[in-house]
């Protein structure tokens, strides 16, 4: 969204041309493609979002850039950072080394899939879980690896506060095979009391295709839309 300033001009608010640069970043890096790609839910999806393809150290540093970036500007507050596995250990250890080149030092840790039994042993890697912890992932489809995340951290005596995600398909999530009325993000953020933040939504990846579309990308933004119309949610 663009606001108008007081010579009738528009101007871009930050957090929007934040949500474009990194569409286009993730579009750059083949992190963002368009075609036809089956979700988890079974949907045939017109794009697909994988972050396992910021995948050398230039684009880690950058992505974890925008995570900063994002987070800083919405204002949300917390103690440590917490990076479920697998996909969350490295983008929350690239976000804690992002925030404290920015002189914010926080604790770190991450779990394991499988305990370990022997030197340290458990679940747990890093620095002590407590205070108001976030949590670092890339998308989030049905709000599973939240509940997980969520459970772990309170049984060590700590609190999840928020969550912070590369990109927010803002679509029905589903339950048992069904589409419900919400998206996995409004179900964490209303039934379960935390706090989302994302760098893009699906409305910024719409704003980049329709931006785009002299570039051959009119067709895309037509099935994205229409995938949207067909699956998408009301957050009013």
């Amino acid at each position: 969204m663009s606001e108008v300033d007081n010579k009738g001009e528009n101007k871009v608010k930050p957090q929007d041309r934040l949500a474009q640069d990194f569409v286009q970043f993730a579009v750059d890096c083949g992190v963002l493609r368009f075609g036809e790609f089956k979700t988890k839910a079974g949907r045939l999806s017109p794009y697909f979002f994988n972050a396992g393809l910021f995948d050398d150290g230039a684009k880690l540093g950058r992505l974890a850039e925008f995570y900063a970036r994002s987070l800083l500007q919405s204002g949300i507050e917390f103690d440590m950072i917490f990076g479920p596995a697998y996909k969350g250990i490295p983008l929350g250890a690239a976000l804690a080394v992002e925030l404290a080149r920015l002189g914010r030092n926080v604790p770190f840790a991450y779990n394991r899939k499988e305990a370990k039994d022997h030197g340290e042993g458990g679940t747990l890697v890093g620095a002590p879980l407590k205070g108001r912890v976030l949590i670092v992932d890339d998308v989030m489809s049905a709000g599973t690896a939240a509940r997980e995340s969520i459970a772990i951290i309170q049984a060590a005596g700590a609190k999840p506060h928020a969550v912070v995600i590369a990109l927010d398909r803002q679509e029905k999530a589903t339950e048992n095979g069904a589409d419900v009325p919400y998206s996995a993000v409004q179900y964490v953020n209303r039934q379960l009391g935390l706090h989302v933040c994302s760098i893009a939504k699906l409305s910024d990846l719409m704003q980049y295709l329709q931006a785009h579309s002299g570039a051959g990308l009119a067709a895309d933004h037509q099935r994205v839309l229409l995938y949207r119309q067909r699956y998408g949610v009301d957050e009013s």
